[in-house]
């Protein structure tokens, strides 16, 4: 007769066994409980359920990468959903079980919203100039702060540095009851962002600082005054928008190119509004700021043209100077001279500013 105690070890060994069978069968895997290290009939050692083999240690240096767990990686494909066209009307009939995709503009509208949005660290302040009046330097930077500010998550701010009682908040907000006179007076107790939103007015998302309407007083708004308003604005503001008024030797200019991280250059594609853009571009190599030339993004606004002037060539000759150029197509819309709002642009034109805007994104540091 066995021993109790053997009988009841056998019994224990046969139910680790069937235990042992069970997992096998499962996860379709051979179970071995033996010690790590441990060496079987034939001599080898088996790893089974050792830590090694349940949590793999971390790569060492200079061996295979290791793929990130991101949404781009972990989440399978969906297509992107249209938006515009035909293809939007078939996903919407079929109710989503028919995805043509994106066309070809959607997908370019798409990437250049990307280049919108690339962050940005600090402040980067943006001036807008040209040496002639009436080629649209106004409305160029009104589209293009409405644009950044709709488009992106930080905060975006237009001001009016026109000594000559500026337009820009008259074709944003109507609104010129309070002025950058105004924030000067008051620009020692001017702490926070909603001490500055007392002298601002609102346009979509995008704040807007109107310049002195008074022609005696704005005279008074030097370079001294201007960069005083920029230090506060570039405490709150990630991005600043300055519509410099019309020439480049006015003492509010000075201070507005001193401090500029872009620069704008506004003319048109006609015999004056080209040279005139080009004469601008010479000035300011003149008075050293070469390099800000060679960044600069002119954008040539097409309410005026003619089928006799060389548009082809006048884009090249800019295209060599500068780091882009842009044409604005005529838009009816803003052709009035009144307030601007974006949903009444015409496609061409909201992509030409969609442009200009990922040109400016571009050149954040």
């Amino acid at each position: 007769m066995s021993d109790p105690q053997e009988q009841t070890d056998r019994d224990e060994d046969r139910g680790s066994e069937r235990a042992r069978e069970s997992a096998a069968a499962v996860t379709g895997t051979a179970v071995d409980d033996r010690p790590r290290g441990a060496q079987d009939q034939d001599g080898w050692v088996s790893a089974a359920w050792s830590p090694a083999a349940v949590n793999p240690p971390a790569p060492r240096p200079g061996g295979p990468a290791v793929a990130q767990l991101d949404e781009r990686s972990i989440v399978r494909e969906r297509g992107d959903r249209p938006s515009h066209g035909w293809r939007a009307g078939v996903f919407r009939m079929s109710r989503g079980l028919v995805n043509p995709g994106l066309g070809d503009a959607e997908r370019a509208r798409q990437e250049l919203l990307a280049r919108i949005r690339r962050p940005l660290r600090g402040a980067h302040r943006i001036a807008v100039a040209s040496i002639k009046g009436g080629v649209g330097k106004t409305t160029v930077t009104a589209c293009l702060g409405l644009v950044l500010s709709e488009n992106r998550g930080d905060r975006v701010i237009a001001l009016d540095a026109n000594p000559d009682a500026g337009t820009l908040a008259d074709r944003l907000t109507a609104e010129t009851s309070v002025t950058v006179r105004d924030l000067l007076d008051n620009i020692t107790t001017t702490r926070s962002l909603t001490d500055v939103a007392r002298y601002t007015s609102l346009a979509g998302r995008l704040q807007v600082l109107a310049s002195e309407q008074d022609p005696a007083a704005s005279e008074a708004f030097d370079r001294d005054e201007y960069e005083r308003v920029s230090a506060v604005l570039t405490r709150f503001y990630n991005i600043v928008l300055t519509d410099s008024g019309t020439g480049l030797v006015h003492s509010a200019m000075e201070g507005t190119l001193a401090l500029a991280d872009g620069l704008v250059v506004v003319g048109a594609p006609t015999v004056d509004g080209a040279s005139r853009a080009a004469k601008t571009l010479d000035w300011l190599v003149a008075h050293g700021h070469a390099e800000q030339v060679e960044q600069a993004i002119v954008v040539l606004c097409c309410d005026r043209w003619s089928r006799e002037v060389d548009r082809d060539r006048i884009r090249d000759y800019f295209a060599a100077r500068c780091r882009a150029v842009v044409e604005v197509p005529f838009d009816a819309h803003l052709a009035t001279g009144g307030r601007i709002e974006l949903p009444e642009l015409r496609p061409a034109t909201v992509d030409a500013y969609l442009a200009l805007a990922a040109h400016v994104a571009d050149g954040f540091r």
